[in-house]
């Protein structure tokens, strides 16, 4: 069993994490920003008595994060560190405020390294550990309006891949789960965002993932599951698909080149969706 550090367990696939790891047995610290505006956790691990410790943590600040490992530090190993918390940005290029591009980089980005930051030298002198960095699709796949979201998954893969380099000597594992449209909070404010006047992809998007919820996606106890099996496995695998949309979205994006890729999102409405359908079987109403 392993000593799990899981940020932004306050719901979605955090706490779904949280509660797969800690019914299997292993020790979870979950941490969020407002435990007390986020009671869900604390109420069912209670209810079940399972082996989760919930601690205030803010990933977009050194100092919260600094204090928050010191205390966690001070009472176990980190074994595995689960560098899950995110937030959702969406606009055009031209019109999204550069504060949101920059909330997105805060979280999304800088607030996993600075967690990697605070267990990375522990890993490595004990040569043992895991880091498991919860990237989407969207890591790999950059489609308007998601830049912002994107930008900073892009990013956080790019470290991942650096780390998993720098680590590996050491004994310790570095993996980047990428899950599709999965039923969380995120994708329900992506899917009522109000789009543009200008640009048509923020509400053929917010459609999408309208319509796949709709159908019935996948919820955050399937990334959840696919966690656990990365810690539990040993096995030193970089990437991890985590919902049965996510393949299928990588491997089209793969299939295309960079100008048919641009050519797809630059569609009128109708053959835009048309592709959608054809491709995945989804109906995009527009």
């Amino acid at each position: 069993m392993s000593n799990i550090v899981i940020t932004g367990a306050s719901r979605g696939i955090g706490m779904a994490a949280a509660l797969v790891l800690a019914r299997a047995g292993h020790t979870v610290v979950a941490t969020m920003r407002d435990p007390a505006g986020s009671p869900e956790l604390g109420r069912l691990s209670a209810g079940e008595r399972l082996p989760i410790r919930i601690e205030a943590m803010d990933v977009d600040s050194d100092a919260s994060v600094r204090s928050c490992f010191s205390r966690i530090h001070s009472k176990m190993v980190v074994e595995t560190l689960v560098n899950n918390a995110g937030v959702e940005r969406l606009g055009s290029v031209e019109e999204t405020p550069l504060a949101d591009f920059r909330a997105c980089m805060e979280t999304n980005y800088f607030g996993a390294i600075r967690c990697i930051q605070a267990v990375a030298h522990r890993m490595r002198e004990r040569r043992h550990g895991t880091i498991i960095n919860v990237s989407s699709v969207a890591g790999k796949i950059s489609a308007a309006p998601m830049t912002p979201y994107a930008a900073s998954k892009f990013a956080l893969e790019a470290v991942s891949e650096a780390l998993a380099q720098e680590m590996k000597p050491f004994g310790v594992r570095v993996a980047i789960v990428e899950p599709g449209i999965i039923d969380t909070r995120m994708a329900r404010n992506i899917q009522a965002s109000p789009g543009s006047a200008v640009y048509p992809q923020g509400r053929r998007i917010a459609a999408m993932f309208a319509a796949s919820l709709t159908a019935g996606t996948a919820g955050p106890e399937m990334v959840g599951q696919r966690i656990r099996e990365i810690v539990e496995s040993g096995a030193w695998k970089l990437r991890h698909a985590a919902s049965p949309d996510a393949g299928p979205f990588l491997a089209w994006r793969s299939s295309l080149n960079d100008e048919q890729w641009a050519d797809w999102g630059a569609l009128d409405d109708a053959n835009w969706a048309a592709v959608v359908k054809r491709d995945f079987g989804i109906n995009v109403e527009l």
